[in-house]
């Protein structure tokens, strides 16, 4: 049982009597990738919230956080003030920011909007204002072993409607971010199965030489270096992409050189998009004002939810940047909820990335959002639209150290670690 903070409690007096009697993490794992949901309870029968707290590689530490941490500071509260809770959870653990206790944070933030749009019978998107577009275009992701393999994947998204496709190749090796490579590729090396920065230079333009051929310029191209180059080769590398003219080119270098993404961006001819990696507000505020991005890739859930992504995207709107949020297969459907009601409220939208739910995914969270005809579209029930089936859910246990089984195999031929 949670034991509330009395000094948590706010010094004004609410209108009314509800009150949030409960936070729970529920951890479900449909499609294999751990996601973190937080549920709300308030003192009115029926009435909960849901939010995105999903910290793929580290949902345990999250979860003690909610439970150990959080929880006495949101039980007791009004599920209104959603400002001042946030806030307050912010500044709490003295040591602010970070993905353990921004997806916390963020789980909490989210559950509250949802709260807040079920009292007003409103998606929330209404509560931001209402939309600027009907439906939000996507991009999917083509990666396969060879250029041929994944241009067939990509003509058969175009087919289905998708106007935006993300290509990926393999290469010898371990391959390359999002496609496979080929085992013992660099024999002769210390690490046979390692990833070569120049076969990845010289065969990444090849690829997009062979799209533009196949797919024409009405398709928009993108990419995502997954932060392997160092700046000057990123600027190389942008600069070969130039003629096929994508619409972005995505996490070019590690987010402990993003100090030098101005200056990559400023000698790169095609857009930069970077974001996804950052769990810090301010840091991604400077990253839009000093000039580093092009299109802002938020993961939501690690910047603390809907109440900071609404202020960034302002933020974005007024400097000339765009949106383009993150949003693989490790955000649940109630972070894609969240995506979508500030990507529909929202001047500064890019673009939105998807990902295509199995259907346990389905079972664990009714009202899962899907792709027609390569748009998203938000629902039109109150909060998120989005619930979350408990029972479902314990069917799909989470399983520990995906990610941290694949980051210690990706390293250079040399045998030298490499950023996954």
């Amino acid at each position: 049982m949670t034991v509330p903070l009395p000094e948590a409690q706010p010094p004004w007096q609410s209108r009314d009597t509800l009150r949030i009697t409960g936070l729970r993490a529920v951890v479900t794992a449909p499609e294999g990738i751990p996601l973190v949901v937080v549920r709300l309870d308030t003192s009115e029968p029926g009435l909960y919230g849901l939010g995105c707290a999903t910290f793929t590689q580290r949902y345990a530490a999250v979860v003690a956080a909610l439970e150990t941490h959080v929880a006495p500071l949101v039980v007791g509260r009004h599920p209104a003030d959603i400002g001042d809770i946030t806030r307050l959870t912010h500044f709490s653990s003295y040591w602010r920011e970070g993905p353990v206790l921004n997806n916390a944070l963020s789980g909490v933030d989210m559950a509250l909007w949802d709260i807040a749009g079920k009292r007003a019978g409103m998606p929330v998107y209404e509560l931001l204002g209402g939309r600027l577009r009907g439906g939000v275009p996507v991009y999917t992701h083509a990666s396969a072993a060879t250029v041929e393999e994944t241009l067939a994947q990509a003509r058969g998204f175009v087919d289905e409607g998708y106007r935006y496709v993300r290509l990926q190749v393999g290469q010898p090796g371990i391959g390359t971010y999002g496609a496979p490579g080929r085992r013992g590729g660099y024999p002769r090396s210390p690490y046979p199965d390692g990833w070569d920065v120049n076969a990845y230079l010289a065969t990444t333009p090849e690829l997009f030489r062979a799209a533009r051929a196949e797919l024409g310029t009405e398709i928009e191209l993108l990419h995502d270096v997954h932060s392997r180059l160092t700046p000057k080769q990123a600027v190389l590398l942008a600069r070969s992409l130039e003629p096929y003219r994508l619409f972005f080119l995505e996490d070019v270098i590690a987010p402990e050189d993003y100090e030098r993404l101005p200056e990559v961006r400023a000698a790169s001819p095609v857009p930069i998009a970077v974001g996804e990696l950052l769990s810090s507000v301010p840091d991604a505020a400077r990253l839009v004002l000093r000039g580093g991005v092009d299109l802002l890739r938020l993961h939501v859930s690690a910047i603390g939810g809907l109440t900071p992504a609404r202020k960034l995207a302002d933020l974005c709107e007024f400097t000339g940047t765009r949106t383009a949020f993150h949003s693989p297969g490790d955000v649940s459907p109630v972070g894609v909820a969240a995506n979508l009601a500030v990507d529909v409220t929202t001047p500064a939208f890019g673009i939105q990335e998807s990902h295509t739910y199995a259907e346990p995914v389905h079972e664990v969270f009714p009202g899962t959002p899907v792709v027609v005809d390569g748009h998203l579209w938000p629902s039109d029930e109150p909060g998120w639209g989005v619930d979350l089936n408990e029972e479902a859910a314990a069917k799909y246990p989470p399983t520990t150290h995906l990610h941290e089984r694949w980051a210690t195999g990706v390293r250079r031929p040399d045998g030298s670690i490499e950023a996954p």
